[in-house]
């Protein structure tokens, strides 16, 4: 979690500021799209805040014929272009290149780990990096098994006992596994190389100010955690909507789909922070424990309520923002006739004491009018006898929204009385900006993540069974999906809020999608 300065000493459940111990950083897949764009950038922005460690390395390792030097200019091009703090600042930029090196190797070749041991040894005694390895998996899910396998036989895993003071972790990005089969079939492969204490698997969403401030909205503020429950909330709806098409991704996403993309990882565990009880402490697994109690609450589905409670679209030709866009079975790389899903929407229950009763939505989609990712509670409407019939018509229920981007904040909606000698009520918005709030940007989630673990905090990371029980309820719709007749598709045009049947999903339950372009 977020790391507090505190001006006394600590007291239980708190994290006081600390730099991580020396350590070298290994990045597999390190001349990819993922090291450009993110991990160098933020890297490089820890480096800047001076948040790093004395002596502190990465280790590229990937198969392309670079050199250090030309690796490290190729980094400081990417940084120069990505970071949110640039141009570079040479003085900076000059330490932190000092500490990057470049190995060329297949992942399957069993003398490129034994070359990575030697200079990783090297770069201890020169750097004074003590030994302590951190391994990023950036790179396709396809090659984790043999990455993994590779450093447990080179002895490069620092498996607890094996080298004493010494750590090793492991991050590993998404998608973990395919399905649940698949990735129990993983945890136990990277269980044979890496103690779960070692495990990191990471998710970005998680990185984000507004996540990480949803448990403390929630828990510092005494007038929001007695409303928390289905006494006050009526529903809740999340939701993840892209403008963008596949991307050049299309070869992936056929495969995947927008429930293995979005829902299985960022939305449920979106859904986990919202609805999990307090912890006992903010230490990792009490966190955890409650998080995956939430995600074995929610209701099974079968194939019957699937039906009824799942809507799936695929958007076709369209207009964005003027300009007229392909729909999802002209994009590169993606079958003609492609059955696979660019939105769903879904409604779930969670049998749980606090919300008995209360439906969550959720819902993602690409090619939606407006990039935003969005958590909103909607509250039970007063009884408002007291005002008339007239003005209880233009009452709308409190609304407070969790803005998580693209615009980090929170908003609360509660009715006021319009000026003048009548009763009228108006709804009005209290906001919150993070920008504007705090006069400073917030880091990127890679920068909060990275430095989470080299610390040995694992708080925002999941653990396996967390990823297994929402692969349990994925599983569940995918093999309800394969048995029912494939749906007609396209259904939304781009440019659209989805599917029509996403619309009436709502209105059977006499509610709405909320509008985005509300405040």
């Amino acid at each position: 979690m977020q790391p507090i300065v505190s001006a006394g000493p600590p007291r239980a459940g708190m994290v006081t500021e600390r730099k991580p111990d020396p350590n070298t950083v290994v990045i597999f897949g390190a001349t990819g799209d993922l090291t450009h764009r993110k991990l160098m950038p933020a890297l490089y922005n820890l480096a800047c805040a001076r948040l790093l460690p004395r002596g502190f390395s990465v280790v590229a390792f990937a198969r392309r014929p670079y050199s250090d030097d030309r690796f490290r200019e190729e980094m400081r091009e990417a940084v120069n272009r990505f970071s949110r703090t640039r141009p570079v600042r040479p003085e900076v930029w000059d330490e932190f290149a000092q500490g990057i090196f470049y190995l060329q190797s297949d992942f399957s070749d069993p003398t490129g780990y034994q070359r990575l041991a030697q200079l990783l040894a090297k770069v201890d005694e020169e750097r004074g990096t003590c030994g302590n390895y951190l391994y990023y998996l950036a790179t396709p899910p396809s090659a984790y098994p043999e990455i993994i396998r590779r450093l447990g036989e080179a002895g490069l895993a620092r498996r607890k006992g094996e080298r004493k003071n010494c750590w090793g972790r492991i991050i590993i990005e998404k998608p973990f596994g395919y399905d649940l089969s698949s990735a129990q079939a993983l945890n136990r492969q990277v269980h044979e190389a890496f103690d779960e204490e070692q495990i990191y698997r990471i998710d970005h969403y998680l990185g984000k100010e507004t996540v990480q401030n949803i448990l403390v909205f929630r828990l510092a503020n005494g007038i929001f955690e007695p409303l928390w429950n289905r006494r006050y909330v009526d529903h809740v709806q999340i939701t993840v909507a892209e403008t963008i098409g596949v991307e050049g991704r299309g070869a992936y996403y056929d495969q995947a789909g927008v429930l293995r993309d979005i829902v299985q990882n960022h939305m449920l565990q979106l859904l986990a922070l919202v609805a999990m009880e307090p912890p006992i402490s903010f230490e990792a697994d009490y966190v955890r424990d409650e998080k995956v109690k939430v995600l074995k609450a929610i209701r099974p589905f079968t194939p019957e309520t699937v039906k009824t409670c799942i809507v799936r679209g695929q958007y076709g030709p369209g207009i964005m923002d003027g300009v007229p866009v392909p729909g999802y079975r002209q994009e590169p790389n993606v079958a003609p006739d492609s059955t696979t899903e660019t939105y769903v929407a879904l409604k779930l229950w969670l049998d749980t004491w606090r919300w008995a009763d209360v439906p969550f939505y959720l819902r993602s989609g690409k090619r939606l009018p407006k990039r935003a990712t969005e958590i909103s509670i909607h509250f039970k409407q007063a009884p408002l006898l007291l005002f008339g019939q007239s003005v209880s018509d233009e009452v709308k229920p409190n609304l407070l929204v969790l803005k998580i981007q693209p615009d980090e904040g929170i908003s609360l909606r509660f009715g006021a009385k319009v000026p003048g000698p009548t009763i009228h009520i108006q709804p009005v918005n209290m906001d919150f900006r993070y920008g504007t709030s705090f006069g400073s940007e917030s880091p990127d989630a890679y920068e909060r993540l990275l430095l989470d673990c080299m610390l040995g905090d694992s708080t925002l990371f999941t653990r396996n069974d967390e990823i297994e029980a929402a692969w349990a309820l994925v599983t569940q719709i995918l093999e309800a999906w394969q048995g029912s007749p494939p749906p007609d598709f396209p259904n939304y045009p781009a440019g659209s809020w989805g599917p029509p049947a996403a619309h009436e999903l709502m209105a059977r339950d006499g509610r709405a999608w909320r509008t985005l372009d509300d405040r």
